[in-house]
């Protein structure tokens, strides 16, 4: 399952808006450029963040990113 660092919380013991902002900000960090990296393309993002769910991420949290990216609410900042 998905854990937090250095608290060593994992699944639900880790609080609902620590959950939410791991998402988030992967999300943020592979869709922006790095001084390492370039960015990943929007939908390659999303799909990583899918394939972690339940791994990762919290599985629901990643059930409501992806009804964001489905419903046009989360939209690619390159396009």
């Amino acid at each position: 399952g998905f854990a937090l660092y250095p608290e060593h919380l994992a699944g639900a013991d880790i609080p609902l808006p620590g959950r939410i902002i791991a998402v988030a900000d992967v999300f943020d960090a592979l869709t922006s450029d790095r001084p390492h990296r370039k960015r990943m393309s929007f939908d390659d993002a999303v799909a990583l963040i899918k394939k972690g769910a339940g791994k990762q991420y919290d599985p629901e949290v990643v059930k409501a990113f992806l009804e964001l990216v489905k419903s046009g609410d989360l939209s690619d900042p390159s396009a």
